[in-house]
Order: C-alpha cells, then sequence, then structure tokens
C-alpha cells in the first residue's frame, strides 16, 4: 500500500484529501497542529477503510513542525509516495494593517514549508523512480491582491518550475488553484462570505476527485472547475491596471467584516 502525507490534514480541502485516500487505500501521514483532532480523524479513517494513519503534530509555522515533517517524508524505511501541501491560512485586513509579524508568518508556511517538503519529498521520489506533489496554491495567484495572493502566485511558478527540473523521472507535481471552498478558511480569518454568490462555491470532495484526476494526467497545474476556469481565461484578457481595481474592490465585498 502506499503512503500519502497530507499536511492542514484535519479540515477542509486537506481533509478531503484524507477521506479521498483513504478510500482508495492509501495509507496516510496526517499533519496538522491539534493533536486531538488528529487523532479523532486517524481513527475514524482507520475504522471506516482499514488503512492506517499516523499521526504527526506540527505547527509549520515554526522551525520545529517544519523540521519535524522534513524528518518523516525522509524517511527511507517508510516512505511517502503522494505529499499534500495544503496547510495555509489569510490574514484579515489589507496591507499595512495586518502586522508584519503575521505577514511573514504567512510567508513561512505558505512559501518555506512549501519550499522545504517539497525538496524532502521529491528527493526520495526521485531516488524510487516515483512519487506526487500537490501543492495547494489558490486561483488568488492569478490577480494582484496582497500578500495570501502573492505567496499563493511564488506555489504555483515554484511548482512549476520544480515539475520541468524533474520531468522524466517519475516525480510528479501539480499546483492545484481552487477558487471560494466551503471550509473553515474564512471563519479563521475573521472573513464574511455572506455576500459571496452561490454559483461561486466549490465543495471540497468534488475539488479532491477533479485534483487527483488532473495529477494523474500529468499536469502542473489545476483549476479543477469549468467556472473558475472561464474566469481565469478572462483574468488573462483583463489589463492588470485594471484588474488591481476589480481585485481590490472584491476583496473589500467579500473579504473580511
Amino acid at each position: 500500500m502506499t503512503t500519502a502525507l497530507i499536511t492542514g490534514a484535519t479540515a477542509g480541502i486537506g481533509a478531503a484529501f484524507a477521506r479521498r485516500l483513504a478510500a482508495d487505500g492509501h495509507n496516510l501521514v496526517l499533519v496538522a497542529r491539534d493533536t486531538a483532532r488528529l487523532r479523532e480523524q486517524a481513527t475514524e479513517l482507520h475504522d471506516r477503510h482499514g488503512i492506517e494513519a499516523e499521526v504527526l503534530t506540527a505547527d509549520l509555522s515554526a522551525e520545529a513542525g517544519i523540521t519535524a515533517v522534513e524528518q518523516r517524508l525522509a524517511d527511507r524505511r517508510h516512505p511517502v509516495d503522494l505529499l499534500v501541501n495544503n496547510a495555509g491560512f489569510g490574514n484579515k485586513g489589507r496591507f499595512l494593517d495586518v502586522p508584519m509579524a503575521d505577514e511573514l508568518t504567512m510567508l513561512k508556511v505558505h512559501c518555506e514549508a512549501v519550499l522545504r517538503l517539497t525538496a524532502a519529498a521529491t528527493e526520495s521520489m526521485r531516488e524510487r523512480g516515483r512519487g506526487g506533489v500537490v501543492n495547494v496554491a489558490s486561483v488568488a495567484a492569478f490577480v494582484p491582491r496582497g500578500t495570501y495572493g502573492a505567496s499563493k502566485a511564488w506555489v504555483v511558478q515554484f511548482t512549476q518550475g520544480a515539475a520541468r527540473d524533474l520531468a522524466g523521472s517519475g516525480v510528479r507535481l501539480m499546483a492545484l488553484c481552487p477558487g471560494f471552498v466551503r471550509t473553515e478558511f474564512h471563519q479563521r480569518a475573521g472573513m464574511g462570505t455572506d455576500n459571496i454568490p452561490g454559483w461561486m462555491w466549490l465543495d471540497a470532495d468534488k475539488l479532491v476527485a477533479a485534483a487527483l484526476a488532473d495529477l494523474a494526467k500529468g499536469k502542473s497545474l489545476s483549476i479543477p472547475d469549468p467556472r473558475y476556469k472561464a474566469l481565469m481565461g478572462v483574468v488573462k484578457l483583463t489589463p492588470r491596471s485594471l484588474l488591481g481595481g476589480l481585485t481590490s474592490r472584491t476583496g473589500r465585498k467579500y473579504g473580511p467584516k
């Protein structure tokens, strides 16, 4: 049986990956900050699907947390075949309203942790000639929208560049760019969502199914919904100066209350 390691595994997209991969017969390494939730999730997935679910408590905004996950990914005796870098968060407020410490923490989680964990995973995967990495970004990567969008743009560029460098090695890398997904993300960030149109919301389980299908096809970028594919097509044709104003107004309308 293959093993998948998922960061941010206890809620939202991470939990959806855990459910789907467990149902498909993969053993899991579940990574998050809340040990109690991790253990509850591991027990449920084990009992329901008969897979082994390992718990690894780690805070990826801290050096010790990143190092702990790096060490697990580097363990050749218990190899990880699929890494899902899903851990992430949003900050409430515009630039200069958000404390610099919070901005730097976001970069630590979204960029440094993704870089280091991807490197730790793909090094051993390349030795075995197989493996995959899904780095969860966002459609925010394609619009000028503060530190969050900038960090997700970095995830997309990094992942696609690494995918090219590892082409032919048997290791696949893909950046996953969802839109609005019904998770705990906005609630944790203190962001209001009442004004977001219903058609813009995605289901986490359907999102994961589409993402895994794209990974199997060898795609390095996945925008797993026709609605958002169309929106991103419009974004590509919109002048950057106009796009900046539109995304700023959209952020004030759909963002923190």
